[in-house]
């Protein structure tokens, strides 16, 4: 099943000794101060659509964060759930106003389409409650501008959760390449993102009713994979904007996926870098694994914890083990809860910012131009003379 291959790629587990990536953690953390948290975070759940809702559902309570309500017509899908986790059916409402008039949540989590991502941020911030949507920000640039002036005029927090963005591999990767310059000067970056698709996976019936349509998703795999590389890809560049998008997509399986696309690849181009993102539902197994190539070295984190890396070609590479996040950092709820409760101060481009994701929805959108037309578009092409990120 989804979750429970999702879950198995959760960091866990410590770091082996003597190897250049060992306790690096420190560094990494540096934002996080002391001050304890007093009283957990009241989270609001809406929709129960999406796969991954699971993961606050199934959550071990760790004392950071309290579902204050849930939103979800459908009863029947809020039952089921409710016997595999265990809550009341009183936490559930039919509407996302009653939930949060009733139960007052500090911030919301979107489980629910991606086109309603908007729907939530346009009632929420107004009203001053933070909101994390699940990758990626928006169905489309629209969309995610749409939101993001929402969100700036009324100071709330906008963020955006990606599984990948709490792997310990990938902090590893950032401190060894762009932090400490191990690999020289970035060349390229490689994502390969996806599975067998979300049919043969056994994705539930909720989830595929809007996770194949191109209006509620914005696309097929471009949107569902396509995001991860754009998101670290824009992380690894510190914000930079790329000069060029190229994409190519497929229906491969046209019999399964007939309104969407089912294979994408994208090339971005910086002037001395290159970034591929292979997004797939056509995979033989899953994957999200992670490239990064500099003109003396490379590292690989071929899942959350486990690394490959060479810094000498005569030396040969070598495995190397990221350490776990620490308690703040190491899943979306904690890190909400951290960010909210003044306990970490999010760095712009981080994964879950504004600002990157903003990049990203760019990205895509480019993405899907240039598919459609059947050739490169230039960024600037696109966005006029918009200064640059």
């Amino acid at each position: 099943m989804l979750f429970s291959f999702f879950l198995s790629a959760m960091p866990q587990g410590n770091a082996k000794e003597n190897h250049p990536g060992t306790k690096r953690m420190a560094h990494l953390n540096q934002h996080i101060t002391s001050d304890p948290v007093e009283k957990p975070l009241r989270i609001g759940v809406i929709g129960l659509v999406h796969a991954h809702v699971h993961w606050i559902l199934g959550r071990e309570d760790r004392g950071d964060i309290e579902i204050a309500g849930i939103v979800e017509p459908n009863r029947e899908l809020a039952q089921r759930y409710s016997e595999q986790h265990g809550y009341s059916m009183d936490l559930v409402f039919d509407t996302m106003e009653e939930m949060i008039e009733k139960t007052k949540p500090g911030a919301v989590t979107a489980f629910n389409t991606i086109y309603d991502h908007l729907k939530v941020v346009e009632y929420c911030a107004p009203r001053g409650i933070h909101v994390m949507v699940e990758k990626p920000l928006a169905v489309s640039l629209e969309h995610a501008r749409k939101m993001a002036d929402l969100a700036k005029k009324h100071g709330i927090q906008l963020l955006t959760n990606y599984e990948t963005t709490w792997y310990g591999s990938h902090k590893e990767a950032y401190q060894l390449a762009v932090r400490e310059h191990k690999l020289g000067d970035l060349r390229k970056l490689v994502f390969y993102t996806g599975h067998s698709g979300p049919i043969e996976i056994g994705c539930n019936e909720e989830f595929l009713e809007w996770l194949t349509d191109p209006v509620l998703n914005g696309g097929g795999v471009l949107t569902d994979f396509g995001c991860y590389g754009a998101n670290l890809a824009t992380w690894f560049m510190q914000g930079e904007t790329p000069r060029s998008v190229s994409c190519v997509t497929q229906q491969i399986k046209p019999h399964m996926y007939p309104d969407v696309e089912d294979e994408a690849i994208i090339i971005l181009t910086y002037p001395k870098t290159q970034v591929v993102i292979q997004a797939s539902w056509n995979w033989s197994h899953n994957r999200k694994e992670t490239e990064i190539y500099g003109t003396t070295g490379y590292v690989k984190c071929m899942n959350a914890l486990d690394m490959e890396m060479l810094l000498h070609e005569p030396d040969g590479p070598f495995e190397i083990k990221a350490d776990s996040m620490a308690e703040e950092v190491n899943d979306p709820f904690a890190y909400l809860a951290s960010i909210i409760n003044g306990k970490i101060l999010m760095q712009p481009y981080d994964l879950s910012s504004l600002e990157n994701n903003l990049i990203v929805n760019q990205i895509l959108e480019l993405a899907k131009y240039a598919a459609k037309e059947g050739r490169t578009i230039l960024w600037d092409e696109f966005f006029g003379n918009t200064p640059r990120q």
